[in-house]
């Protein structure tokens, strides 16, 4: 039976303190003090994993309960576990995908590789904030920002309290990767088979370090910045974990032979660049209600983006340079949209990106994996600010 949830509703038995204190863990059954940092735990009937979430709640779940020693560790695994929420979950279900298109029957053994990804993406979104100064994802306050939040409200300097957000964004990191890494160690596959799967996420994760490594160097100047370098990058920071990582996962699942693996890691690829491009799009021209991202960031880390190598060598560069590097107002920001539309360099990416969506969808016809998958890059024009819509 189903424990009647009221008490751990209304108060934390271990503080006393009442609803407004108490938040719900996402997709498993915990409550948290964010007062007095311990975890409540509601009990469910034990089911087996249907899904990637169920998949990925039991990891949360295991985690939390390891973080529970101390006040401290619960409250930033709390807070890792609500970075996992809102996103949209393409990555496990690219797992999945490639699994059951190639005839693959370790289904469980998918759905826990397919939560290990999520884990993975959950890592670098945290440290990539962390590394770009963002205490907010997806409208919200991020790891970094709710422990800034905390330090500030418990007294601590604005200095002291950007320093524990982001010692809190590290370590909230750096435990969802080994948690990651844990859960394919551990996910059923035969012996040789997590082997391979290990290769796979070591080798995307060397990619991804390499790819967000060389995007600071080139938002500094330290690296000469050329529309191959920054294609190159946009492949290693997101294409590597975020299609190559989960499609040849799917397809080592399913017993596929080395020639399908290789070319899903090519589809993979292509799919990578092209998502990034889209995302690259969404970083100025994005409305953040609708985006969860800022539409300034971009620009005022001067983020050596194709968008922005490209209107290097347009005339209108001369204009769009004083928008770079600060802070833009809302007129600032629809000014320099507009001047990114007069150069060419907005539809020279969206050009970029219908190729590489090309590219992706021929491997997959030809392998019979669903050319459905392609729409995690298809950009509703919801997501866009008014006015700014993708051109036709």
């Amino acid at each position: 039976m189903r424990s009647d949830r009221s008490l751990m509703v209304n108060r934390c038995v271990w503080s006393g303190l009442v609803t407004r204190n108490l938040r719900t863990l996402p997709r498993y059954f915990l409550k948290y003090c964010i007062v007095c940092g311990n975890t409540v735990e509601v009990q469910e009937d034990a089911v087996t994993p249907r899904t990637t979430d169920d998949a990925l709640s039991r990891l949360l779940d295991a985690g939390a309960a390891r973080a529970a020693v101390t006040a401290q560790h619960a409250r930033l695994w709390a807070a890792l576990a609500l970075a996992t929420e809102g996103g949209k979950r393409f990555r496990p279900a690219l797992v999945v995908a490639a699994h059951d298109a190639l005839g693959g029957r370790r289904t469980a053994a998918a759905l826990e590789v397919g939560a290990a990804v999520e884990l993975l993406h959950t890592a670098f979104v945290i440290h990539d904030d962390v590394i770009d100064g963002d205490d907010v994802r997806r409208g919200r306050p991020n790891v970094s920002g709710t422990f800034r939040a905390l330090a500030l409200e418990s007294g601590a300097s604005p200095e002291d309290a950007v320093d524990l957000g982001r010692t809190a964004g590290i370590l909230a990191g750096d435990l969802a990767l080994a948690a990651a890494i844990r859960a394919v160690a551990t996910c059923g596959a035969p012996t040789a088979v997590v082997g391979r799967l290990l290769d796979l996420f070591d080798a995307a994760l060397h990619t991804t370090a390499a790819g967000e490594l060389a995007d600071v160097e080139l938002s500094i100047g330290t690296a000469p910045s050329s529309l191959g370098g920054s294609l190159a990058m946009a492949e290693q920071k997101t294409g590597a974990y975020s299609f190559e990582l989960p499609l040849q996962a799917g397809a080592l699942l399913a017993g596929a032979d080395d020639s399908t693996v290789a070319d899903l890691g090519d589809a993979g690829r292509s799919l990578g660049i092209a998502f990034q491009l889209v995302d690259d799009l969404l970083g100025v021209f994005g409305d953040p209600g609708r985006t969860g991202k800022s539409a300034t960031s971009d620009l005022r880390t001067r983020k050596q983006t194709p968008l922005l190598v490209h209107a290097r060598s347009t005339p209108e560069w001369g204009q769009i340079l004083g928008h770079v590097g600060r802070e833009l107002d809302d007129r600032e920001l629809d000014e320099v949209r507009d001047l990114l539309v007069r150069s060419g360099s907005r539809h020279y990416v969206e050009g970029l990106v219908e190729a590489h969506l090309a590219a992706a969808r021929d491997v997959l016809v030809r392998l019979g994996i669903p050319v459905a998958l392609l729409d995690v890059v298809e950009v509703h024009p919801a997501a866009f600010a008014a006015g700014a819509e993708v051109a036709a």
